[in-house]
């Protein structure tokens, strides 16, 4: 066969496949929903949100242990770590960036290993001098006012619980929120003063001694100081709940550890 014959067979198998009806064009009819389908999802969970789980109390009261929230990834801008796979350049600077709020509760890539996700409250912004004295948290040399509320219970992630005393902050700006407290002289009620850096952000969990934060040193196997880079999101609102200490009790108890009254409920 010569060279000619060879490309015009080819050609002939070509027409075959590309034709009406023909494998390609079976092939594309099958498969193009489930195609749509696929890029809908990627489009959505770069762009818009994506669901997280809670498997730590160091939110408490906020997010308890078995939440499921969804995260707004729109809210602050992308970075790499806003795309699947964390397809993107390394950059100090978001695309459509805007600096989140004191009192937002962040969805975080943590710095000293990416590949896990975290989730705090944004304390400090670029500039803040963070400090804790006697356990109260203060800002630019001001005391954050804190007011009584009760009493509560820190889950531990065995499961147990722990009696803690809940105490409304006001922060910079006016968002308010609830915290937990252990008994006072914990290791983390004092520190030095924490200078923002630029582009960073402090965090803290609002179960004050139950929590790897800002606070503690990356190299403590804390959070240090958050770039704007690893930010995913903030989070938005709770879809579902399930509390695990009874969900591995026996089948009849699977239904009372759904917390129904923690569907749908916002992050505040």
């Amino acid at each position: 066969m010569s060279v000619s014959q060879g490309w015009r067979a080819i050609l002939a198998q070509l027409r075959i496949l590309l034709r009406r009806n023909g494998p390609l064009d079976r092939a594309w009819k099958w498969s193009k929903e489930p195609l749509a389908v696929i890029a809908i999802v990627l489009a959505s969970r770069t762009a818009i949100g994506a669901p997280y789980y809670v498997p730590s109390g160091s939110m408490e009261p906020t997010l308890q242990i078995g939440d499921e929230f969804v995260a707004a990834k729109y809210a602050y801008g992308y970075s790499r770590y806003s795309m699947p796979f964390d397809l993107g350049p390394k950059s100090a600077h978001r695309w459509l960036g805007s600096m989140p709020r004191r009192g937002d509760v962040v969805v975080f890539r943590l710095p000293r290993d990416p590949d896990q996700v975290w989730i705090k409250r944004v304390i400090g912004l670029p500039g803040d001098r963070i400090q804790m004295r006697q356990g109260r948290l203060y800002i630019n040399g001001k005391i954050v006012p804190m007011k009584p509320s009760g009493t509560g219970e820190v889950e531990l992630e065995n499961g147990e619980r722990v009696a803690a005393r809940a105490f409304i902050e006001t922060l910079p700006g006016g968002v308010s929120h609830p915290i937990y407290k252990l008994p006072w002289g914990s290791p983390l009620d004092n520190t030095s003063v924490f200078t923002v850096p630029p582009n960073h952000l402090f965090m803290m969990g609002d179960d004050r001694d139950n929590s790897l934060d800002s606070r503690v040193a990356a190299k403590d196997g804390g959070v240090g100081f958050l770039p704007m880079e690893n930010v995913v999101g903030r989070a938005e609102f709770v879809i579902g709940s399930w509390d695990f200490p009874l969900g591995e009790q026996a089948v009849s108890n699977w239904l009372s550890a759904l917390r129904l009254s923690r569907f749908f409920t916002p992050v505040n």
